[in-house]
């Protein structure tokens, strides 16, 4: 199977559970979720006008840009060993990576040792290896008009939620209700933007609820 990429690099995962880990973050084209502060708007848009001839431009191109090129999954793999990547943490983000099926993919890297983790808005259907850790990020109300699937919560290990005012927080405790999240699903807030009074806002209830603070860590020591 063939993927739309816009960048494949490694990192430090600024985010989440695994803040920290170093990783391979493989960043796919394509999303309709529509959130006004994403910091990738570059990935939403799949102009065939931008198509890369093939995945040797990709390190020609800056961070911001929105051109991409399609890769197999074993090319995938196989651009990992090229450029001597070292980390055995792949992340998959995008974009959001769900609008394709990434069994595949997912399959072949597990296979070939690695730990696999997905970031997904949770707007599509979840379609990956069993092994792979999915770190959902609802986006509730967002301007694209997709809906956060059930079956997308309850898939997840962990549930990474930007927040800015309370009324975020009382969507989250509305969608945690329908839902059925086992108690080992770890619930990280991330203040958008680092926002002074977001940031107060996602300490306090962290806090009050025994969840994680997520705060983007990659943004405050320069890093993609």
């Amino acid at each position: 199977m063939y993927y739309p990429i816009n960048e494949i690099f490694q990192s430090i995962q600024g985010e989440g559970v695994f803040t920290g880990t170093p990783a391979i973050f493989i960043r796919m084209q394509g999303c309709d979720v529509g959130c006004s502060w994403c910091d990738t708007k570059n990935t939403w848009c799949l102009d065939y006008e931008k198509k890369l001839p093939d995945s040797s431009y990709l390190h020609q191109k800056s961070d911001n840009s929105d051109s991409w090129t399609m890769m197999s999954s074993m090319e995938i793999f196989k651009y990992f060993s090229e450029k001597n990547y070292s980390p055995q943490h792949v992340i998959i983000t995008g974009g959001e990576p769900c609008l394709y099926s990434l069994l595949e993919l997912t399959d072949i890297l597990i296979g070939k040792g690695y730990y696999v983790q997905l970031e997904t808005s949770g707007t599509r259907e979840i379609k990956v290896h069993e092994n792979v850790w999915v770190t959902v990020s609802p986006k509730i109300g967002m301007r694209g008009g997709l809906v956060v699937l059930p079956e997308s919560i309850n898939r997840a290990n962990e549930i990474k939620y930007p927040i800015g005012k309370e009324k975020h927080i009382e969507d989250l405790d509305c969608m945690l209700k329908k839902s059925n999240i086992g108690n080992d699903v770890q619930i990280c807030l991330q203040p958008i933007n680092q926002n002074k009074n977001s940031t107060k806002l996602a300490i306090k209830t962290c806090i009050d609820r025994g969840w994680r603070l997520s705060v983007q860590l990659h943004k405050y020591i320069g890093l993609k």
